[in-house]
Parts: structure tokens; C-alpha cells; sequence
């Protein structure tokens, strides 16, 4: 990725790639062009435009999204330190029955909720939760119980989002990350940050690839441009850093860019669609009591429902009510289950929802070894009605899981975690960078600054590209509004308003 609008104008250039003139007394730099440059290539500066213009005006909106993701990272275990009391037991005698667990929760909620759901602890040390309605919950939250599961002592009372189990810290941090705690409007940005990041990180790469061409031509080697240059100073060593940080951090941005994408309001609607019209989702458990295992799998196949979403549980699907069951029934469901494909100890119970529903037990690992099998049991008969198995969901419905799990620092746990956050501090870094550069940019003349601001990357690339580039680019612009909406609005609001300035200046 190449430094912010730090190409100059051909009058300006010198032997150095970043256009700093290497003697101390720097030149004033020529005024900024009001018309079209001269003849001559069209693509590079058209990436230098785009890259300039969209680092500076989604610049706030992905360094919030990456200072946010970076918290965000950690989360998972912060919680295990925050949440100790709640989270783990002293290991003082074998499991009780889940039927003694639940009883005990039973007791300390009364009346003030309708049982939901059961995460037996899944090692010893751990405690159960046993998860129920309640009031002043958000959207996808329930009331989870902590028990001891040795001595059905309960050790707290807190709410938990969605299948990852976010206690209050984490859900806090997402939702800043998600949406800045303003609901669907709030997300908008975050749906703007994930969209330009992906932009401004390929504009950014190009640019990156032409420098390295031109390097080679002039003897350099590749190892120049991937380090920065500290015995540089001013321009030129800020754009060292921003370039060599960019490139190595082009597979780990894009990767965030894409898949925070999938979580957005109207792109990830668009890949929800697309997956779903080229069977790329998961089956659906078939919970329906009187089915048979082989009627009920090819029933689940064909409904794309709220099990086929690799982010179901994480953006407010909420849990629904059950009428009173009999806590010894969970035992017998594990039970039957554990016979079938359940062989992790991350399992969730849920009873049914209705007379004739089935109780699910799904489990719910989702570092490396990714463990997502599902049982439905006939609480009645202990009859399986249904079941699906990770090993046989489409590779590309596999893929989205791992990319969702992975974006959340879930998959492979502490390192993953730490690679998120020195990916997200380096996108940070790179924003600051841009904008540092863009200051040092600033006209001067005798020491002394003339603008607060640098000058713009040149306009008017386009108007010198060919039939078929113009067409290739209105092409690409035309593919991204219709799959991403809002970084197609906001595409050609940009267009329109360099169009508007590049006129402005002309006619001045």
C-alpha cells in the first residue's frame, strides 16, 4: 500500500520514488494543477486519486472500526479474568446430574423467567449455564445462571449474548465495533469502514506494485520497499512506514474487509443471498417430532433457515420461550445424543419450543477443531429425529464458519486473538500515517506553512483513459453498487464531487 496521495506532479519530481527532494532545503512545491495533467498513463493515477480521496474521508470510520476490533480480539480472554467467579469453580468432586444444576438455577430465578436453554460445564473447573428470559435484555441476550456443577452452588447472574456466550464486556465492545451503540443507523458505519478498507487496501497495493516496478528498473531490490526507511526523515520516511506496513498487512486487511462485510446491513444481505442461491449454506436441523432421520436430513437440506448462517447468535437472533420441562429430561437428551455425533463438552440444550418440536443439542466449539454437529431428540420417545454433521455441510459453507470464526478471534484461540489486534493496531497505524503525510504535504514556502492540509493526488486520470478502460471502470463501479449498495452510493457521491471540484478549479 503507497502513501497517501504522495505522488507529486511531474515538475516536482526527483530521483527519489516518494518525490522528497533529497537536499534539506526543500523547494516550495508547485501549485496545485487546475486542469487535466499532461498526456500520459491514466490507471496509476487513477488509483492514486481513489486511494487519496478515500483515505481521507472513510479514514475516521476505519480507524474507529479498527481501534474497536482490536478491543474487541481480546475479549474472549479478558472475559476469563473479568468473569472468573461466574466463569470457573474449584474442581471439588465429580458433575452433579444436569436435573440437580438446573434446579438449583430453577430456584434462585422463581417466576422472573422461562427456561431456555443449558451449557453443561464442558471441563472440570468450568461452571454450567443455564440460560433464561428475562427483562431489560437486548435483543439475542438471555440470563444465564452460573453453577457450580459439584456442587450446584450458584457462583452468578449475568446476561449472555448469542452463541459465543459474550458476557457484558464483550458485548459492550461489539456493539461499539458493530454499530457505536446506535442501533441499525450505527451500522452504516461500520458497513462503510469494511467496504472502503477492501478499497483502499487494492488501490493501495497497486500503487505498492508500480513503485516496486519502477524500483527494479532503477537496480532496486523489492526488500527496499518492504521495510521502512529509517534514515529517512520528513515525507519521506513517514511514507516508508505507511507503504512497507500496508503490504504486509494486505492479506490480513482484506480478509477483515470481506468478512466484516458479510455481518452488514445491506452488502451482507446481498452474500446471504448469493450463498444461499448457490448452496453454499448449511442444512438445517429438522426438529419436527414424528420425522425420520433420512426424511427429516433431506427436509434440513432444502430449508435455507437460521441454522444455515455462519452468524447465527451474533447479530441479535434472539432465543425463543418454552413452557416448563422437567429437568431430568436433559440428562436423557445429553445422554442420547452423546450415542449419535455430540462428542464435545461446548454442547447447548435446548427443550422445545413447541408440542411438536424436538429438544436440539448442538455444540457449539468453535476454535480449530470447529465442532458444530446437531442432534434432535423426541423428549418423549428419546426417538433422534434429526441430525446434522459439520463434515458434510458444503466446503464453501465450512469456509464462511471458519471466516466468521476467525474474524472473531474465536478459531485458534490466544494466537489468532493477537494477530487480530496487531492487524487491526497496523490498519490504525496506516490511517495515521496517511493522514500525517498529508499534512507534511502541505504547501510551504520559507519554513513557513502557507495550508493546514496537503495537496490532492492529481484529477482528471479518467478523462485520459481509453474506451476500454473507461468501460472496464464503469463496469467494476456498476458490479459494486449493485452487490454493495453503500459503498456504491457513497462511489459515486465521491465521483461526482471530485467532478464537481476539478470543474470548480478549472473555471477559477
Amino acid at each position: 500500500m503507497t502513501a497517501t496521495g504522495h505522488a507529486r506532479p511531474a515538475a516536482a519530481s526527483t530521483a527519489d520514488p516518494t518525490g522528497e527532494p533529497s537536499s534539506a532545503n526543500r523547494p516550495a512545491p508547485p501549485p496545485v494543477p487546475t486542469s487535466a495533467p499532461a498526456r500520459g498513463g491514466w490507471f496509476a493515477p487513477m488509483l492514486l486519486r481513489l486511494h487519496f480521496f478515500a483515505g481521507v474521508l472513510v479514514g475516521p470510520f476505519v480507524l474507529v472500526a479498527a481501534l474497536t476490533g482490536a478491543a474487541y480480539a481480546l475479549t474472549p480472554t479478558l472475559e476469563q479474568v473479568v468473569y472468573d467467579r461466574e466463569l470457573h469453580a474449584p474442581v471439588s468432586g465429580d458433575a452433579l446430574p444436569l436435573a440437580e444444576q438446573v434446579a438449583a438455577a430453577d430456584e434462585a430465578v422463581g417466576d422472573a423467567g422461562t427456561l431456555v436453554a443449558v451449557r453443561p460445564a464442558p471441563t472440570p473447573g468450568d461452571t454450567t449455564r443455564v440460560m433464561y428470559t428475562g427483562d431489560d435484555l437486548i435483543e439475542g441476550q438471555t440470563r444465564a445462571i452460573f453453577v457450580d456443577p459439584a456442587t450446584a452452588e450458584v457462583r452468578g447472574d449475568l446476561p449472555v449474548y448469542g452463541t459465543s456466550g459474550a458476557l457484558p464486556l464483550r458485548t459492550t465492545i461489539s456493539d461499539l465495533h458493530r454499530s457505536l451503540g446506535l442501533g441499525d443507523a450505527g451500522r452504516l458505519y461500520s458497513e462503510l469502514a469494511a467496504s472502503w478498507l477492501g478499497v483502499v487496501v487494492l488501490a493501495g497495493l497497486g500503487l505498492w506494485i508500480g513503485r516496486w516496478r519502477s524500483a527494479r528498473r532503477r537496480g532496486r531490490t523489492a526488500r527496499d520497499l518492504l521495510r521502512p526507511a529509517p534514515r529517512s526523515s520528513g515525507l519521506r520516511r513517514t511514507s516508508s512506514w505507511h507503504a512497507s506496513t500496508g503490504v504486509w498487512l494486505t492479506v490480513g486487511a482484506l480478509f477483515l474487509s470481506a468478512t466484516g462485510i458479510t455481518w452488514s446491513q445491506f452488502g451482507g444481505a446481498n452474500v446471504t443471498s448469493l450463498r444461499s442461491a448457490l448452496s453454499w449454506t448449511a442444512p438445517t436441523l429438522p426438529t419436527a417430532v414424528g420425522e425420520s432421520v433420512a426424511d427429516g436430513a433431506a427436509a434440513g437440506s432444502a430449508a435455507a433457515g437460521g441454522a444455515s448462517d455462519p452468524h447465527a447468535g451474533h447479530h441479535g437472533a434472539a432465543t425463543p420461550g418454552t413452557a416448563a420441562v422437567d429437568p431430568a429430561s436433559f440428562d436423557a437428551v445429553l445422554a442420547v445424543a452423546s450415542t449419535v455425533n455430540v462428542n464435545t463438552g461446548l454442547v447447548e440444550i435446548e427443550p422445545p419450543a413447541d408440542a411438536s418440536s424436538a429438544w436440539t443439542v448442538t455444540e457449539i466449539q468453535r476454535s480449530f477443531p470447529t465442532e458444530v454437529d446437531a442432534v434432535a431428540v423426541d423428549g418423549a420417545t428419546l426417538e433422534v429425529v434429526g441430525r446434522t454433521d459439520f463434515a458434510d455441510h458444503p466446503f464453501m459453507a465450512k469456509l464462511a464458519r471458519w471466516g466468521v470464526d476467525t474474524h472473531m478471534g474465536s478459531m485458534f484461540g490466544l494466537p489468532n486473538q493477537l494477530l487480530l489486534v496487531a492487524t487491526a493496531l497496523g490498519i490504525a497505524a496506516m490511517v495515521v500515517f496517511g493522514y500525517v503525510m498529508w499534512w507534511q504535504r502541505r504547501p510551504t514556502r520559507g519554513g513557513s506553512s502557507r495550508a493546514l492540509v496537503g495537496r490532492p493526488a492529481p484529477a482528471g486520470a479518467l478523462t485520459r483513459a481509453p474506451w476500454w478502460g473507461l468501460t472496464l471502470v464503469v463496469a467494476a463501479g456498476v458490479a459494486v453498487g449493485v452487490f454493495l449498495p453503500l459503498l456504491g452510493a457513497s462511489l459515486v457521491a465521491f465521483v461526482l464531487l471530485d467532478a464537481i471540484v476539478v470543474v470548480a478549479r478549472t473555471r477559477s
